[in-house]
């Protein structure tokens, strides 16, 4: 290789070198694929919704609540040991605050075996326990219910924001045609004013229906614990087959699966407990006492007695008889009243439960109804469409007056969506009354 032939290749390469070095570095890859967001179904987003729900933690944490309650005042009942040392001068006769004598060291002994009043509060807080569980399960029918009901929702909203945009354009159209035939002489200003009147309430529509689907993303976005950019995906939900029972049925299976009704009950039988255990107080108590104790000569005691000992060991049983205590009296008067209350109250839920039954059955059957005639009425707009279609190929009708039709088929669709939708959550609600919500998980 000659000189000049080196000298070439070395400029060569060092012009390519340089070319690489001012090429546009290619963008690198983002960790995470932008990809299309998958569909979410309806049993997916209530799973989620259940496992980020704030509500049902709390109602699990108050459950948790109760049953420590119960633990602490059943603890009476169960063996109690106290332990303590201390020093204490004496001046005449040995003696502390409360009749104890004072100790170098002393442990003690109590376990409640007998009392009425007590027992009757420990199987009120059990009750209760039993009651914040059933809180549980009517925490979850409220996430689901509201869950579903902003799914569905989005999803014809969704639906309906897609037609609007097909009726804006028709509007558009609309508009422009009638400004044509007006200044033609064909119609009046006021068909014109007429068609921006209607083109004006399809964008108002269009920023209302996005306004409710911009809160009911956020609203599922929050209960299914997603970032706050996180688009959502939904699809044609499908319910459960509405239910062939009939009302008394509907009524009789809501009784037997309320919550509501249960913790009613509850309650109830947590009021009679505390009664039962007040009407015990007339009883004697009786509890199971023990108590060791070194004592010192320190306190005088070799002066008062005429044999110290260090060492002293008691066990027994103590009776206390109540003779005469004016707060018994007091107390099951009071407790008597709780309890009617909380009878009254179950009384109460369970005809409203039943009124309830009565009502959501009937709005099911009236909301089938609707969407029967929502659907002939959409039917005839499709047909009368097609007709108006038919005769603008024929030189017999106007644009206008196709896109009006077109602009009157958007609108059925407009009303079979919503009265879809009511139906959907009217169902949804009976569904909740008589405890078959869970179906939807399944």
């Amino acid at each position: 290789m000659n000189k000049r032939t080196f000298f070439v290749s070395v400029a060569m390469l060092l012009c390519a070198a340089l070319a690489a070095a001012a090429a546009p570095v290619p963008a690198s890859t983002p960790a995470r694929a932008q990809s299309p967001s998958k569909p979410l179904t309806l049993k997916q987003a209530l799973e989620m919704a259940l496992n980020n729900s704030s509500v049902i933690a709390i109602a699990r944490l108050r459950a948790n609540i109760a049953e420590g309650q119960t633990r602490v005042t059943r603890s009476a009942f169960l063996p109690n040991i106290y332990t303590g040392s201390g020093a204490a001068y004496s001046y005449g006769f040995p003696s502390m605050p409360g009749g104890q004598a004072p100790s170098v060291f002393s442990l003690s002994y109590v376990q409640k075996l007998f009392d009425p009043p007590a027992r009757g509060v420990v199987k009120a807080d059990q009750a209760r326990t039993r009651e914040q569980r059933v809180a549980i399960e009517t925490a979850r029918d409220q996430v689901i219910l509201q869950a579903a009901s902003d799914y569905l929702q989005l999803n014809e909203i969704r639906r309906s924001l897609e037609l609007l945009q097909e009726e804006r354009k028709s509007a558009a159209e609309v508009v422009q045609v009638t400004a044509e035939r007006v200044g033609a002489g064909l119609e009046l200003p006021m068909d014109e004013t007429q068609a921006q009147l209607s083109q004006a309430q399809v964008e108002q529509h269009i920023l209302s229906l996005q306004n409710t689907q911009d809160l009911l993303d956020d609203d599922l976005r929050s209960m299914m614990g997603l970032p706050e950019d996180a688009p959502i995906v939904v699809t044609d939900a499908q319910l459960p087959p509405e239910t062939t029972l009939t009302t008394p049925q509907l009524m009789t299976l809501a009784l037997a699966h309320s919550p509501g009704i249960h913790q009613a009950e509850l309650e109830s039988q947590a009021q009679l407990d505390l009664l039962k255990g007040q009407r015990g107080g007339y009883w004697p108590t009786v509890d199971l006492v023990g108590q060791y104790m070194i004592l010192s000569k320190f306190n005088n005691y070799d002066q008062f007695y005429r044999n110290f000992q260090r060492n002293n060991l008691n066990v027994g049983v103590q009776v206390n008889i109540p003779i005469f205590q004016s707060r018994t009296s007091a107390a099951i008067d009071l407790a008597s009243n709780r309890y009617q209350e909380a009878q009254e109250d179950l009384g109460n839920q369970r005809r409203d439960l039943e009124i309830q039954v009565r009502q959501e059955k009937r709005q099911t059957l009236l909301q089938d109804a609707a969407r029967q005639v929502a659907r002939l009425e959409l039917k005839l707009a499709q047909e009368q469409l097609q007709v108006v279609q038919s005769q603008y190929s024929q030189g017999q009708a106007t644009l206008a007056a196709v896109e009006k039709s077109r602009l009157d088929e958007s609108e059925k669709w407009l009303n079979f969506l919503k009265v879809s939708f009511d139906g959907q959550e009217a169902q949804l609600k009976l569904m909740r009354t008589t405890g078959q919500l869970a179906q939807l998980l399944r």
